[in-house]
């Protein structure tokens, strides 16, 4: 079993549980997902299974997108609404202050990580180090805000569409949005709506997943994995540079420089590959061996 597996997370569960249960429902070890979902959060987890998994780095690097509600006047040690309460501060903030702090926190920005996170310093995880109490001082990380719209309300909370790189804290981004309005602020609900081209949308229930396990349809739920290469032109190797591929080797190929998805003879997908000066070489291979 290969490919991708568009999960609709529920709220409640870690994106390591849900990787977990899938192991055991497809009968597949080789299961990963391409960034992870805080256990509050909701919506679309990209599932790699089976030759998948080779693709984890690709499909981690994406951009995502995410609608963010943001509690203004409350300060917590997670930056969201499941921490302990550090502040509570009366807000007077009009919707004209908040857009136009906003735009400050659009395009590259930094972030310092949350102690509530798995980024390891000296070989231990930070949440790790919170949980006992403790605080390490973290370096800014580059990220890049492409767009920060304030699109309603929903009660007390604004509600934010974000969309950032690879690496972005959403909760941090609110944490931030707050201090810098003065009042303090933290997250207090997200759910990702999109990973490069992939939609929640497109994504399935877990429940519903797991029924079409029990039934013996997970399969149909696969969508295949040069999916996720779609912005690369394809390429059709002949038979010589099929086989050279499959042993690893560089092949002659009539292609422009640039990089290429490339199929079988048979239309299988093959490799992701780099041409330069008519010498294809291998990026990353996807077939079974």
């Amino acid at each position: 079993m290969n490919g991708i597996l568009l999960v609709d997370k529920p709220s409640g569960w870690t994106s390591s549980d849900v990787v977990a249960k899938l192991r055991g429902a497809l009968h597949e070890k080789r299961i990963g997902h391409s960034g992870t979902l805080d256990p509050m959060a909701t919506g679309l987890l990209v599932v790699l299974v089976g030759r998948a998994t080779r693709a984890a780095s690709f499909a981690e690097a994406q951009d995502k997108r995410y609608l963010a509600g943001l509690r203004l006047g409350l300060v917590t040690d997670t930056q969201d609404v499941t921490g302990t309460v550090c502040q509570h501060n009366s807000v007077d903030i009009t919707e004209k202050e908040l857009r136009e702090v906003l735009e400050r926190f659009t395009g590259e920005i930094e972030q310092i990580p949350p102690m509530y996170s798995a980024i390891k310093v000296k070989g231990r995880k930070l949440y790790q180090i919170a949980r006992r109490g403790g605080e390490v001082e973290r370096a800014p990380r580059p990220v890049t805000i492409f767009s920060l719209a304030l699109v309603g309300r929903e009660g007390e909370d604004w509600l934010l569409d974000v969309r950032c790189s690879k690496g972005t804290y959403v909760r941090t981004l609110c944490h931030d949005i707050g201090a810098a309005l003065g009042c303090g602020g933290c997250m207090s609900s997200l759910r990702r709506l999109a990973a490069g081209d992939y939609s929640v949308e497109r994504a399935h229930p877990l429940t519903e997943i797991l029924a079409a396990a029990d039934d013996g349809r997970a399969e149909s739920l696969l969508l295949p994995l040069d999916g996720l290469f779609a912005a690369y032109p394809a390429l059709t190797a002949d038979a010589e540079a099929e086989r050279r591929i499959r042993c690893g080797n560089p092949a002659a190929v009539p292609a422009g420089d640039g990089t290429y998805r490339v199929y079988a003879q048979n239309g299988a997908f093959l490799a992701l590959c780099r041409v330069e000066q008519g010498a294809l070489n291998t990026i990353k291979s996807f077939f079974e061996v």
